[in-house]
């Protein structure tokens, strides 16, 4: 399971301006930015032709910026975790909030298990759940290591992220048939970004 929420879309005026900065082309700038962003087609054709000559002329795709909640499973998060560059993200503590709230199937991505899985996994939760109501009661330091220990990596975690479309370029390609759904499903969310399809895929 991979979820993307409050996404924003910010800069593309300052990009594409400064996408113009090489050639003193500013005068040839035919986008809007007031209201409902729109790129022109002299803006978009520049756009194209710069993305296709390398990563040292599309400097202006790392202008584009993109902020979006995605929550995830440990275990996509430690692919995620690979794009270092230009990425900036803020999560929910596990270390801090573990044993607030009950465990409960919803806060795992465990669709497509089979029922030997299913039924390993809800015995699994139960004593995870056992721990965290001794932890509350207890606060045994000794019980918490081992709740941390033992979470899967099936666990979702919410992030703050905060990228570019150069990185999600490079994401997109790498990815988009990627063994786990939940890199095609990302891939797909990239794609309905604004003009990321017109900008990056097309040609």
């Amino acid at each position: 399971m991979i979820r993307c929420t409050h996404e924003a879309v910010y800069n593309f005026e300052h990009a594409l301006r400064g996408m113009r900065n090489p050639l003193d082309s500013w005068d040839l700038c035919d986008s809007r930015f007031d209201g409902e962003l729109f790129i022109g087609e002299k803006d978009l054709r520049l756009a194209k032709q710069l993305r296709k000559a390398g990563s040292d002329h599309r400097k202006y795709l790392r202008q584009i910026l993109v902020c979006v909640d995605i929550e995830a499973p440990l275990y996509w998060w430690k692919e995620f975790d690979t794009y270092k560059v230009a990425t900036v993200a803020n999560s929910t503590s596990t270390m801090h909030t573990i044993h607030k709230k009950p465990f409960s199937d919803d806060m795992f991505s465990v669709e497509g298990m089979s029922d030997q899985g299913k039924d390993v996994f809800q015995n699994y939760l139960a004593y995870l759940e056992e721990l965290r109501l001794k932890f509350n009661e207890k606060k045994d330091k000794a019980v918490w290591d081992e709740l941390i220990k033992l979470l899967p990596s099936s666990f979702n975690q919410l992030r703050t992220v905060t990228l570019n479309y150069e990185s999600l370029l490079g994401m997109y390609h790498a990815r988009r048939n990627h063994k786990l759904q939940e890199w095609r499903d990302f891939t797909q969310w990239i794609e309905g970004l604004p003009y990321f399809k017109e900008i990056c895929l097309e040609d």
